[in-house]
């Protein structure tokens, strides 16, 4: 790109909730970091701006969408055409990314229901992301000051998440967090696997996962030249990490890892998909649904996740 600052694609999200709300706010801030370029029908930007009642000096580079204000449109209220919105500005940023248009794409939330109303068969931003790009595998990191947890799967129950943790995902999750560490200028990530069961399953006692999939998954992945150490119990490894003994904790399901990471620092808490092939953060959050449309809602993962966003680009970890 000719500018020295990056381009990043910027999606509004679900127009019903709060991201394009906490755009408009961050945008004073977003405008010296980067140039931006937001994908979204213009309707729900201007809203937003009356929202925030934001008079703002410099209009961003808009990608306006070909997308109808809903007749019944209402902050809050699920609707397949806000869904339809939010997969569109998706689908555009996306293209400009594999393209080399822009350098990264940061997302506004999107709403599952509203997407699904809308006809999609993805259950969030990393399964749509996938399938645009062609990938099979792709992973959830969050990443907060102090913090980062990779996930080995997300979006299942309880019951299908503990089905996942198998050795050769393990290995296929460990494998990827090595390569996306190595593509961002850490060679050499220290990697702590968290347990599944409590206490790391008191040696079989409290289950045997640890003792069949996880601990020969970790052995395997040391073979391979990969600094991974565990498994661990997950009532301590996310505080050895905060400590510094880590660069980055395998949690093993959806809650275990956004718990600690939300705890820790909700507010700079951000998200980061590894394995596309190009660079896409997000605001740790929903759209918000109970609070869209009343000018409160806190701005500051938007900004966090824009920084992660510019440091990617420029081949660093934030």
């Amino acid at each position: 790109m000719s500018s020295s600052k990056p381009r990043i694609g910027i999606t509004l999200g679900d127009p019903a909730g709060i991201g394009p709300e906490i755009l408009v706010k961050a945008l004073p801030e977003i405008v010296a970091r980067c140039e931006p370029v937001v994908f979204g029908p213009r309707w729900a930007y201007e809203d937003a701006l009356a929202v925030a009642e934001a008079k703002l000096d410099d209009e961003p580079e808009f990608t306006d969408l070909d997308v109808a204000r809903p007749s019944d449109f209402a902050f809050g209220r699920v609707s397949a055409g806000n869904g339809e919105a939010a997969i569109q500005a998706v689908h555009a940023a996306a293209r400009e990314c594999i393209n080399g248009t822009i350098d990264a794409m940061m997302t506004c939330p999107l709403n599952k229901e509203a997407i699904h109303a809308a006809g999609s068969t993805h259950i969030g931003h990393q399964e749509m992301l996938a399938a645009i790009a062609g990938i099979a595998s792709a992973a959830t990191m969050l990443m907060t000051p102090g913090l980062r947890v990779v996930h080995l799967s997300t979006h299942k129950s309880l019951g299908k998440a503990v089905e996942f943790v198998t050795h050769d995902n393990v290995i296929a999750k460990l494998e990827l967090m090595q390569s996306s560490f190595s593509s961002w200028g850490l060679q050499a990530p220290r990697i702590a696997v968290a347990a599944l069961n409590p206490h790391g399953g008191e040696g079989g006692l409290l289950g045997r996962e640890e003792i069949e999939e996880l601990s020969p998954a970790v052995t395997d992945a040391r073979e391979r030249g990969i600094d991974v150490t565990g498994p661990l119990p997950a009532d301590s490894v996310f505080s050895r990490a905060i400590d510094g003994e880590f660069d980055v904790v395998l949690a093993l399901y959806h809650d275990q890892g956004h718990i600690a990471i939300k705890v820790h620092n909700l507010h700079e808490s951000v998200s980061a998909t590894l394995g596309l092939p190009f660079i896409r953060t997000s605001v740790d959050h929903g759209t918000a649904y109970d609070i869209a449309g009343k000018g409160v809602a806190n701005e500051r993962s938007t900004i966090a996740a824009i920084d992660a966003a510019v440091t990617l680009a420029n081949g660093e970890l934030r």
